[in-house]
């Protein structure tokens, strides 16, 4: 059997209908999404001090993780109070939602 000039795939019926399926049922790989990331907002982190340290900063009542954070903003230099993401849950009253 002769071939047709400027014709480049195989004569096999079954090889080309295999490859015009892969050809169309197949995804192209999507670029992984970049998570989301909240403009000044505060990061859960695990961390370990001292346990005088943190004593310390307990000995003042609720409220000692800002201030361990006011700490290290001024150990750092950064602004005072630059976030001010407060971390209450939605069923805990706010000025916007008190009962």
């Amino acid at each position: 059997m002769s071939r047709i000039p400027g014709r480049n795939r195989s004569m096999d019926p079954f090889k080309a209908a295999e490859a015009a399926f892969k050809k169309v049922t197949t995804k192209a790989p999507e670029e992984p999404r970049k998570p989301a990331v909240l403009p000044h907002g505060k990061e859960m982190v695990s961390l370990r001090i001292d346990r005088d340290v943190l004593a310390h900063f307990q000995e003042g009542g609720p409220g000692w993780q800002e201030r361990i954070n006011e700490a290290l903003r001024a150990a750092t230099g950064l602004k005072p109070g630059g976030s001010r993401d407060e971390g209450l849950r939605p069923d805990q009253p706010t000025t916007e939602n008190d009962d």
